[in-house]
């Protein structure tokens, strides 16, 4: 078991962005939001899918929406804890314990808002392993486990309940509700025992967004290579290959919000003038692709990175001339099987590729 306290919040923060490859809304936000729920309910319990007992009563849990629109629709914090009472009444079931739907940005942030609410533990676990951006995309719906009911709130305190036997019309369904509402919610979803939660959830995203920031923050008082000890770093965790896959300035940024999506293209010219690097992004960055070869694509993460600081650089924040570095990450094996990639491979975005695994294995 860890404990999340205030002064952890900042590398959970770093490493959740990386994570999110350009989507799961901003870290920043979320940090602030944490931080003040922890200093006035006290730290969070984060524990291992190991250490949850196999009777708990486990809701996943995050925001949904364009992460662009939360620029000036900023959450008030509430949001979470309205929609899990709301499940809780609806169902009449007690949680006993949380974890995020995604790895990524403010989706790493918001549980521990939620948790430090409640008191209740936070697993360190989540379904993606990263952000995507459709409720359905989840190891969870994958190895069979029913995304609704779906608990859906927002910053005035309008509730809503969606009840469906698909993953995919839950994403429709709740993806109406979230438009309709603004286009950011909060929701509680993907209800399961401890037991199931085991065997579906990809293991330990947030002690590794964690100990990700961590790397980041002791190479720069180190003054040593930030992007090498990062890719070093991963190489040594269950993602197990991560890789530079170009450097260039930000040229071109072809985005809008379109069916609830921050969905364009991001265009990466390289420093020595050679040929463009082209990214599709709908929330998060789907597809690298450089004078028509593919430099790496979904599920696999592409991490765009300020290439002084190393840190990510979200959707939303992506503006003319910033100097990026493109990083790849592989994700783990249970998200590369035949049934997830059916799920969240490049076809399930109308990508006609075949996926090819970053690193060839």
């Amino acid at each position: 078991m860890r404990e999340i306290h205030p002064q952890d919040l900042e590398d959970i923060a770093v490493g959740a962005a990386i994570l999110g490859t350009g989507g799961g809304g901003d870290p920043y936000i979320g940090k602030l939001l944490a931080r003040g729920a922890i200093e006035v309910n006290g730290p969070v319990k984060m524990i291992s899918l190991e250490e949850l007992p196999d009777d708990a009563k486990v809701v996943t849990c995050g925001a949904m929406g364009a992460p662009t629109i939360l620029i000036e629709k900023v959450p008030s914090g509430e949001e979470m804890l309205l929609a899990l009472r709301h499940y809780e009444d609806v169902t009449g079931e007690t949680v006993t314990a949380l974890m995020p739907f995604e790895a990524g940005g403010l989706n790493s942030c918001l549980p521990i808002v939620l948790a430090a609410q409640t008191g209740l533990p936070l697993v360190d676990a989540d379904g993606m392993g990263r952000a995507f951006p459709q409720l359905e995309m989840e190891t969870f719906n994958v190895y069979g486990v029913k995304a609704a009911p779906v608990a859906v709130a927002d910053e005035r305190g309008n509730l809503a309940m969606v009840e469906t036997e698909s993953a995919a019309k839950a994403e429709f369904l709740a993806r109406s509700l979230c438009i309709r509402l603004g286009g950011q919610v909060s929701i509680v979803n993907y209800p399961m025992d401890g037991a199931t939660a085991k065997r579906v959830s990809v293991p330990a995203t947030m002690s590794l967004a964690q100990d990700m920031g961590r790397v980041l923050r002791e190479a720069k008082t180190e003054k040593k290579e930030t992007l090498v000890a990062l890719i070093e770093f991963l190489k040594t965790t269950h993602y197990g290959h991560a890789e530079l896959l170009g450097s260039g300035k930000v040229s071109d940024i072809e985005r809008k919000v379109e069916n609830g999506w921050s969905v364009g293209v991001v265009t990466i010219s390289p420093f020595d003038g050679s040929a463009s690097y082209k990214i599709r992004i709908q929330n998060e960055n789907l597809m690298l692709e450089r004078e028509g070869q593919i430099l790496a694509v979904v599920p696999d993460l592409i991490c765009l990175l300020d290439i002084d600081t190393c840190e990510a650089i979200p959707t939303e924040r992506l503006r003319y001339g910033q100097r990026i570095d493109i990083l790849g990450i592989r994700v783990p094996e249970i998200m590369r099987t035949p049934e997830a990639l059916a799920v969240f491979g490049p076809k399930a975005f109308g990508i006609e590729v075949d996926y090819s695994v970053l690193g060839g294995r």
